[in-house]
């Protein structure tokens, strides 16, 4: 005998309730549109402030031809520029996710923020900009307040709900 799966009234499956995101996940996401903005910013200086990098680099170097000197300042600038356009990308893609509920984006936010830890480590020793570290710091402290409000207590039943279907 047959019998017709059950639907809801407009002939349509209901639609699964989500919970909302609660406060410290919108407030780790504000973060994190934060730490795109502070991308942004970082971009600008190292855009800005390729005058000094070439000063820098000719004074380590009088030696240099203005060819090599070039070569030299485009092979550090550039992978700051590019470098700067993807972390502004990784950013708003962990802000949407996080704010969707997406279960493995707190996971790929903290394995982002280990690697921007590693960075900066890596930046106190290797670069002598003043304000390059200055804004690596701020990035990173808008990294560390996202990954706290993602852990904190009141985040895991947000990750813990079935997923929404995709819009």
């Amino acid at each position: 005998m047959y019998e017709p799966y059950p639907t809801s009234e407009a002939g349509q499956e209901p639609e699964p309730e989500h919970v909302q995101p609660p406060r410290s996940v919108l407030n780790a996401v504000k973060l994190m549109y934060v730490g795109a903005a502070l991308e942004v910013l970082a971009v600008i200086i190292a855009v800005v402030t390729i005058g000094s990098l070439k000063s820098a680099i000719f004074a380590r170097h009088p030696a240099y031809s203005a060819t090599q000197l070039h070569a030299a300042e485009a092979a550090r600038t550039v992978p700051l520029v590019i470098g700067g356009l993807i972390a502004i990308g990784l950013w708003l893609w962990m802000a949407w996710a996080n704010g969707k509920g997406r279960s493995w984006a707190r996971v790929v936010s903290a394995v982002f923020f280990g690697i921007n830890t590693l960075d900066l480590l890596i930046s106190l020793f290797a670069v002598s900009a003043v304000a390059t570290l200055i804004i690596g710091v701020v990035i990173w402290l808008a990294g560390l307040g996202a990954i706290v409000f993602l852990f904190s207590k009141e985040s895991g039943p947000f990750y813990l709900q079935p997923p929404r279907p995709a819009a």
